[in-house]
């Protein structure tokens, strides 16, 4: 698998792949692809990095970060879903283990607590529960 950092050209693809990852995920931003991209592109310009990975030329997954002075935030990794269960996600994590990020610095990842799926990949490369968020909605719904 082949890789490379993105630019501000793959903001549309990376938009377009955010907003399926929200909806496999089942989490509640109903940001469109147009406002996805207007943030990502922000987020590029600014504190994260992304890396696309390639399987011959195709786009095979992306992912999204941020190094912190501690740790490194892994705020995204998307594998299109006709793509999954063929092991690009976990050949991306190595690579960006072996290849790209410090060794030295602690990991973290977000799940949202009903996203089984992917709780079980990341325990299968290594992270380990930390923390857990607990909310109280407000009657309306909305937070």
């Amino acid at each position: 698998m082949n890789w490379r950092f993105s630019t501000l050209a793959d903001v549309p693809m990376l938009a377009e792949w955010n907003y399926r990852l929200i909806r496999d995920e089942g989490h509640r931003n109903t940001m469109t692809v147009e406002q996805l991209a207007e943030r990502m592109a922000g987020w590029l310009m600014r504190e994260y990095k992304a890396v696309i990975f390639f399987a011959g030329n195709s786009p095979v997954a992306y992912v999204l970060y941020r190094i912190d002075p501690d740790l490194i935030y892994l705020r995204q990794l998307f594998v299109p879903f006709e793509l999954r269960r063929q092991g690009y996600g976990r050949a991306a994590f190595d690579i960006l283990r072996e290849q790209i990020w410090p060794k030295e610095v602690r990991l973290t990842v977000e799940v949202l607590t009903r996203n089984t799926a992917a709780i079980a990949f990341w325990k299968s490369v290594g992270y380990q529960d930390y923390s857990l968020t607990l909310e109280i909605m407000p009657p309306d719904g909305r937070a």
